[in-house]
């Protein structure tokens, strides 16, 4: 596909690339190029087809050679554009091919690729408590609860608050990094509130500000806050809404 974008917009410059040749009588020939020889100027008459020659004093010189002067910086500057969007997309590819096509949150460090492991997480209710797995899902029953971490502090330590990292979705769902809340021997990851008639999840997890890029059309994300990270506990999380169905990363910016 940017193959053809590049030959159609090569095609165009080309086009484009053809001049008026102005008359002093107001008048002028569209020529693909001319050559000043003596007293007279020989130039290919794109209407034609062929090389014409004409004296040179009915020629506008001057009004010519601007135009022309100002087509041609016009297309050396959008070849430059266009050279420099197909440089960022090749960088965008390779740095797309560092990442595993397996569904998971991942970080690139000095040209090497790490894996977060998804966070085992618990469903905690005055019921007691319940681990959350896609296959068994906890019974909902109407009330209040909060979706947990075990630990009170992650054991995925970053110093650099504005850490980038790259999501595999799944599924096509929700995503973003959130605040976690430390309370004794666990971190919050969302409240959560059991809807006693339509039998679904209302989840309140603290979000981040983020900024996000799509890598690849299959659903390769870049993510990264959009303001530095204060010191404390974090995590990558994907998840639809409505259905108690979270993965979570847990991380965690030390402090300086």
């Amino acid at each position: 596909m940017r193959n053809l974008l590049l030959g159609l917009v090569l095609a165009a410059a080309m086009m484009a690339a053809n001049v008026k040749m102005y008359l002093k009588d107001g008048t002028f020939h569209v020529v693909r190029e001319y050559q000043v020889q003596g007293e007279r100027i020989r130039f290919y008459s794109v209407e034609r087809g062929d090389w014409e020659e004409m004296p040179l004093a009915l020629v506008d010189l001057k009004r010519t050679e601007a135009e022309a002067g100002a087509r041609k910086a016009e297309l050396e500057k959008e070849a430059k554009v266009l050279s420099e969007e197909d440089r960022v997309e090749r960088e965008q590819e390779k740095e797309a091919m560092r990442i595993p096509q397996n569904p998971g949150v991942y970080w690139v460090e000095e040209g090497k690729t790490y894996a977060l492991k998804v966070a085992e997480s618990s469903v905690h209710t005055n019921k007691g408590r319940s681990i959350l797995k896609a296959l068994s899902p906890v019974p909902m029953v109407p009330g209040k609860g909060t979706l947990e971490l075990n630990g009170a502090k992650s054991a995925n330590l970053f110093a650099n608050p504005e850490q980038e990292f790259y999501l595999q979705l799944s599924e096509l769902e929700r995503f973003g990094i959130i605040r976690l809340q430390s309370k004794g021997n666990v971190r919050i990851v969302a409240k959560l509130t059991f809807m006693p008639v339509t039998k679904e999840v209302l989840e309140e997890p603290d979000p981040v500000p983020v900024l996000t890029r799509q890598m690849t059309p299959d659903g390769l994300y870049k993510i990264w806050p959009k303001e530095p990270l204060a010191p404390g506990e974090y995590a990558v999380m994907q998840w639809t809404e409505g259905k108690l169905n979270m993965q979570v990363w847990d991380f965690a910016i030390k402090a300086k």
